[in-house]
């Protein structure tokens, strides 16, 4: 095999023989956008192989969870998109006997070794920002291919039934195919920094290109090119403010009228996606032009472009077209409990499956929505390195860092500080999520080291990207959190 990730292909090949030696795999992951994405590969490679196995999904990978997988009668246990942080606990129950972990991960391991752990931190790749949970998944979904001899494969079963993967027959026999949802899963583990992804995402990219299941190219950087009508989309554009046109309505409304472009059709509003290239540059031309005439930094202008990736066997004009807009749909079922109906999408139910994520998704944007508006009511309390806020029961555990980090940069929540944020999990615990930018972590930041030593200091565990961490505490813990995490940050900014 020549994988996308040649630094992995040893390691891969291993993990694929040892699965394939079982007669059976409990196949475990993650919740969020890379977690399902990560799932949905492993699953369609393992039925592919003709590996019987069962998926089951897990908020947080702690003691218990681990017990109760550990008490399953599965001798194998690929865990993706965790386990690597969770080693420790994992290593006791492979000592015991009770399972062969297998792991396909990128989150920074715990200080225990075991044969099949594939993660690109183990082999100077960074995790963070070149390669997801759903990206180790697709090394070893390629090396599966080459490793296994075929047959008949197992299935998922969703609400919508059972589903199987599609695509082309080439792409398919050797895994290529699932490339589309490695990328959906690292740009929805926020790895396209500076617009686009890179290191050994960028192999994957590559080879999605050529399986014919990705196409990519430069293009605005806007949320919801394929399905907000044009005002919404330029309305609700903030990550680059243009005054006068972001977030204001009637603002968007009067810069497209004024724009000599038929971009309303049967009285209804145009998509992007719906625009020929000539209308995109014309709309894009005259963005940039008000972009300068209204004081816009160069730097920010510039960032009003990006890398977009599109999956081409999607519809034009759905969320399941464009990368970003296909993680936020999965988020939505996994923030509400519903990971069966994120993985169903993934596997490509597009009836039952799909519709209920969408109803998700709306829900979810409302509560998002309430979240930033408490947030940047109430404000974040300011410390000498960081800020944060406690949302007790008033946003969900399950979304608040998602509400801390679109929050930053509203009034009275700074972006030159990282955000640290409390939510009630149950009655004796805390949920707490952490945001940073990636132009603090360029300066040292590392939250996943912040999160987990700040934790551990109160009784509580945690743990993730340097970007991006979270973990749980005791309640009652969490000024005793927030000193130990504003000086762990003062240390690693100075």
């Amino acid at each position: 095999m020549t994988g996308p990730v040649p630094e992995l292909e040893d390691r891969a090949v291993a993990c694929a023989e040892r699965l394939c030696a079982a007669d059976r795999v409990l196949l475990a992951s993650h919740i969020d956008a890379d977690g399902l994405t990560s799932a949905a590969i492993a699953a369609q490679a393992l039925e592919r192989a003709g590996i019987p196995f069962e998926t089951v999904f897990e908020k947080q990978l702690d003691d218990e969870a681990i017990a109760a997988i550990a008490a399953t009668e599965y001798d194998t246990v690929l865990f993706t998109d965790f386990g690597s942080g969770q080693l420790d606990l994992i290593g006791d129950h492979e000592d015991a006997g009770d399972f062969t972990p297998v792991i396909a991960d990128h989150h920074q391991p715990a200080d225990r070794e075991t044969e099949y752990h594939l993660n690109p931190l183990l082999f100077g790749i960074n995790g963070a920002s070149e390669l997801s949970g759903a990206g180790a998944s697709y090394v070893l979904a390629r090396a599966l291919a080459d490793v296994a001899d075929g047959g008949p494969g197992s299935s998922v079963a969703t609400d919508g039934g059972t589903i199987t993967a599609s695509g082309t027959a080439d792409a398919r026999a050797d895994n290529r195919d699932l490339a589309a949802l490695a990328v959906v899963g690292a740009v929805g583990d926020m790895q396209a920094t500076s617009g686009e992804l890179h290191g050994a995402n960028a192999g994957i990219v590559e080879e999605g290109v050529d399986a014919g299941v990705l196409e990519t190219g430069k293009d605005l950087a806007l949320y919801g090119k394929q399905t907000r009508p044009l005002p919404k989309l330029l309305e609700y554009a903030t990550d680059v403010h243009i005054p006068g046109i972001s977030n204001d309505e009637n603002g968007a409304l009067r810069f497209l009228d004024g724009l000599d472009l038929e971009l309303q059709r049967d009285g209804e509003w145009r998509t992007w996606a719906d625009l020929s290239n000539d209308e995109k540059r014309t709309v894009a031309s005259a963005l940039v032009q008000r972009a300068v005439s209204s004081g816009v930094p160069a730097t920010k202008i510039d960032e009003l472009v990006s890398t977009a990736y599109v999956l081409s066997k999607e519809p034009v004009g759905t969320e399941l077209r464009d990368a970003s807009e296909f993680s936020t749909l999965l988020n939505a079922t996994a923030r509400y409990e519903r990971a069966d109906v994120g993985l169903g999408v993934c596997l490509g139910d597009r009836d039952g499956a799909l519709e209920r994520a969408r109803q998700l998704l709306r829900e979810h944007r409302r509560n998002l929505s309430n979240g930033i508006d408490l947030v940047t009511r109430k404000g974040a309390t300011q410390e000498d390195h960081i800020q944060w806020f406690h949302a007790g029961d008033e946003i969900r555990e399950t979304i608040v860092g998602i509400v801390a980090g679109m929050a930053m940069g509203n009034e009275g929540i700074s972006r030159s500080k990282p955000i640290i944020a409390f939510a009630e999990k149950n009655d004796e615990e805390v949920k707490v999520s952490s945001r940073g930018t990636h132009s603090l972590v360029r300066q040292g930041l590392d939250l996943s080291v912040v999160m987990g030593e700040a934790s551990r200091a109160v009784g509580g565990d945690g743990g993730g990207h340097d970007v991006a961490a979270g973990a749980t505490v005791p309640k009652g813990e969490e000024e005793a959190f927030v000193d130990r995490a504003d000086e762990i940050v003062g240390e690693q900014l100075s």
